[in-house]
């Protein structure tokens, strides 16, 4: 078992490890360009090619997606009533909460405990928790409800197409699956190397507000995770999953959007880095609790 939980959680470490250090070394990295490249490129070629890949998953796909959103939902209500009782602005603090940082350490925590269908069960939630991170982050951030975020953003699009394949029966030609499989080969190790390189740059202030909020991030989406797993009967693979994406941090994005809009981006940032460092230390326990 030692070595079955080495075997999942070091490649995350190790690969977030090396763009910590890479940034702490001064060595040059556009994270800008490279969030852009993986959200408009990598990530919606990784869904597609994950979603039309794997044979016999489109009913577990589409289950996993409906659970994020249940669980989305659930955690931006308690979320939210936290946040009211302790008089922190909604604003600020409920979209970090509430969007845990699927993309970054779930999918590839998803990849390297459960193989590549449970991958593709980690891109089932992870296409629902960007897409709402787009509509409704964005949203709390700014102040301004818009869907134009969502309407331009790739992901969602490429959730769609892989449904239609998905529901229709109809093939891939193979020239497009080997393509999107290609480039969203880059879309994990990319993903995990910038939040190393981001909990380089980032710094922490406010600590006892900031570890708070971040337990209250991790205790939430780990007890929601088991929660809903229970309620939907899941077991196994779905399972854990689940439990992971659930449990994961607060999302990098949520810094990004912060910073945009001038919504306090110290103290979301403050809490990516917590929360992170807090998730890497938690990992063993989460990975024993769901193998």
């Amino acid at each position: 078992m030692i070595l079955e939980l080495f075997n999942t959680i070091f490649p995350v470490v190790g690969c977030a490890g090396l763009g910590y250090l890479w940034a702490r070394f001064d060595q040059p990295y556009d994270t800008r360009i490279v969030t852009r490249l993986v959200g408009h490129i990598g990530a919606p070629c990784l869904i597609f090619s994950t979603m039309v890949g794997i044979q016999g998953l489109s009913g577990q796909i589409a289950s996993m997606a409906f659970s994020a959103a249940v669980a989305l939902i659930a955690f931006a209500v308690l979320g939210a009533a936290i946040l009211l009782i302790i008089k922190l602005p909604l604003r600020t603090y409920l979209a970090p909460v509430t969007f845990p940082n699927a993309g970054n350490i779930g999918l590839p925590l998803c990849l390297f405990a459960f193989g590549e269908e449970g991958l593709a069960l980690g891109v089932g939630f992870f296409a629902v928790s960007a897409s709402a991170q787009l509509i409704f982050g964005q949203w709390l951030f700014s102040g301004f409800p818009t869907p134009l975020p969502l309407l331009k953003a790739p992901i969602p699009y490429a959730v769609a197409i892989g449904a239609i394949f998905l529901a229709t029966g109809i093939e891939v030609p193979e020239f497009l699956y080997n393509t999107t499989d290609l480039l969203g080969g880059f879309a994990i190790p990319l993903m995990t190397f910038t939040l190393g390189v981001s909990l380089a740059r980032l710094r922490v202030i406010r600590f006892s507000r900031t570890l708070a909020l971040s337990l209250l991030r991790l205790g939430m989406g780990a007890g929601g995770g088991f929660g809903f797993a229970e309620l939907f009967g899941y077991e196994g693979m779905q399972k854990g999953v689940l439990i992971i994406q659930c449990a994961m941090p607060i999302a990098v994005f949520n810094y990004l959007f912060a910073s945009y809009y001038e919504r306090e981006p110290e103290e979301v940032a403050s809490l990516v880095v917590l929360s992170s460092l807090l998730a890497f230390l938690l990992m063993p326990l989460l990975v024993y609790a769901v193998l």
